[in-house]
C-alpha cells in the first residue's frame, strides 16, 4: 500500500534521536534552542525583527496565540470552515467563537472579500489559512487588520518554507503557527512554533509553554534547570522536548533536498492528469512553495468508488477536510455564505505525497488515476 503521507526518517534522524538518549537530557534543553535559531535564519525572521517560538504541536501555537492577543470569552474568531479542526478546538479553548467564512474555489484559501463582511464589534482577529500549494492574499489581509484593528493570526501548517512576495512565511502577519507534526514536509515527530513580533511576547510565550514557571529560557537551552522561579500567569504543559527539536534539526539538514523533491512530484501530477477531463488539479507555481500534500477534485459522486477502488489498487487517499461547520461541536456557530466551501467538500481528495518520493510509486498513482477514469 503507499500511504498518503510517509515520513522521511533516514539515518540521519536515527543518529538525532541516538545523540539525545545518549546525553541523557530529554526536556526542553539545548536542542530547542537550537532548532529555534535555526528556523529563524531560514525564514530570515530577523529581517522583520521576529521571534521563533517552539512548542509541542500547531495546536498549542494557536492557543497560546488566541491568549497572548487577550482573545477570552464570546469574542469571535474569522476562520475559514474549511480548515483542520486543531484550529476550531483553539478557539473554543479560550471561550471564544468561531464565525465560519466561505474559500475561494481557485486557491481555498479564504475569501477575504467574505471574511471582511463578518467583521462585527466582536471580532478580535481572523485566520489566514495557506493551502496545500497555494498562498493567501496576506497583503490584503494586512490591509483588513489594520482597517479594523484585529489581528491577523497566519496558519502556515501548510507553508513551512514558503515565500510570498520575497517574504518568507513566518513574516507576514501578528503571528504565524507552524506545525511540525509526523506527517508534514518537516516533522519533529511532534512539534510546532509560534512566530511572534516582540521580545515582551516571547517572553510571555516562554512562561504560558512550561505551565508558568519563569525560568528563563537561556537557562534550560544549556540543559539546566531554575529551581527557583516565579509563576506570574496561567500556562501549559507545551513546551518542545529535546528529542523532537532533534529530529526536526536533521530533517532542516537536508531541507533543499525535501524542498526539491515534493516540487518535483507535484509537478509529475499536474503533468499526468491535467488532461483528464473529470479531474481538476491544482497546477500551482511551485517554485515559491514547499507542498506539504498534493489535491484533486474529483465529481461529487465518484469520490467514494474512487477512494475504494484505488485502496484495492494499492493506493490509500486522503480528504482534507470535512468543513467546520459540518461537526456537531460547531453547528450553531456563526457563518457567512459556504457555497464554496459546500462543493470542493464534496470533491478534494488527497493523493499521496512523500519526501523523496518513488518515481514508480508516482506512476503507479498516476496511471490506476487514469485507469479509473477511462483516460488511459
Amino acid at each position: 500500500m503507499i500511504p498518503v503521507f510517509k515520513p522521511l526518517i533516514e539515518k540521519e534522524e536515527f543518529e538525532a534521536a541516538n545523540a539525545v538518549l545518549t546525553n541523557g537530557w530529554l526536556g526542553m534543553g539545548s536542542y530547542v534552542g537550537e532548532f529555534e535559531s535555526k528556523i529563524s535564519d531560514l525564514l530570515h525572521l530577523k529581517d522583520t525583527g521576529r521571534h521563533a517560538v517552539a512548542v509541542s504541536t500547531g495546536h498549542a501555537a494557536l492557543h497560546l496565540a488566541m491568549l497572548l492577543f487577550d482573545i477570552g470569552k464570546d469574542d469571535e474568531i474569522i476562520t475559514p470552515s474549511f480548515n483542520n479542526i486543531a484550529d476550531f478546538q483553539a478557539i473554543l479553548a479560550v471561550g471564544a467563537k468561531p464565525v465560519f467564512c466561505d474559500v475561494l474555489e481557485d486557491t481555498l484559501c479564504i475569501d477575504l472579500d467574505k471574511a471582511e463582511a463578518l467583521i462585527t464589534n466582536k471580532t478580535k482577529a481572523i485566520i489566514v489559512m495557506d493551502y496545500d500549494c497555494f498562498l493567501c492574499d496576506h497583503d490584503k489581509a494586512k490591509k483588513i487588520g489594520k482597517a479594523h484593528n484585529i489581528k491577523i493570526i497566519h496558519d502556515a501548517a501548510h507553508s513551512f518554507g514558503a515565500v510570498y512576495k520575497g517574504l518568507h512565511c513566518g513574516n507576514l502577519a501578528d503571528a504565524t503557527m507552524f506545525s511540525f507534526d509526523p506527517v508534514k514536509s518537516i516533522t519533529c515527530l511532534d512539534g510546532g512554533a509560534l512566530i511572534v513580533k516582540t521580545e515582551e511576547e516571547v517572553e510571555k510565550l516562554h512562561q504560558m509553554r512550561l505551565v508558568g514557571m519563569g525560568q528563563p529560557a537561556a537557562v534550560m537551552y544549556g540543559n539546566q534547570r531554575a529551581w527557583t522561579y516565579n509563576v506570574e500567569q496561567l500556562g501549559f504543559r507545551y513546551h518542545m522536548s529535546n528529542m523532537h527539536a532533534a529530529i526536526g534539526l536533521a530533517q532542516l539538514s537536508k531541507f533543499d533536498e525535501i524542498v526539491e523533491s515534493r516540487r518535483h512530484a507535484c509537478s509529475f501530477y499536474d503533468s499526468q492528469l491535467k488532461d483528464v477531463v473529470e479531474l481538476k488539479v491544482p497546477l500551482a507555481d511551485y517554485s515559491f512553495v514547499v507542498p506539504f500534500l498534493y489535491y484533486i477534485r474529483v465529481p461529487k459522486g465518484k469520490r467514494k468508488d474512487f477512494i475504494d477502488w484505488m485502496k484495492l489498487e494499492g493506493v490509500d487517499l486522503g480528504i482534507h477536510w470535512q468543513p467546520g461547520h459540518w461537526f456537531e461541536l460547531f453547528k450553531n456557530c456563526k457563518s457567512g455564505d459556504l457555497s464554496v466551501t459546500e462543493k470542493i467538500a464534496y470533491e478534494i481528495v488527497s493523493l499521496p505525497l512523500h519526501s523523496k518520493m518513488n518515481l514508480s510509486d508516482l506512476e503507479k498513482i498516476t496511471r490506476k488515476i487514469r485507469e479509473f477514469f477511462n483516460y488511459a
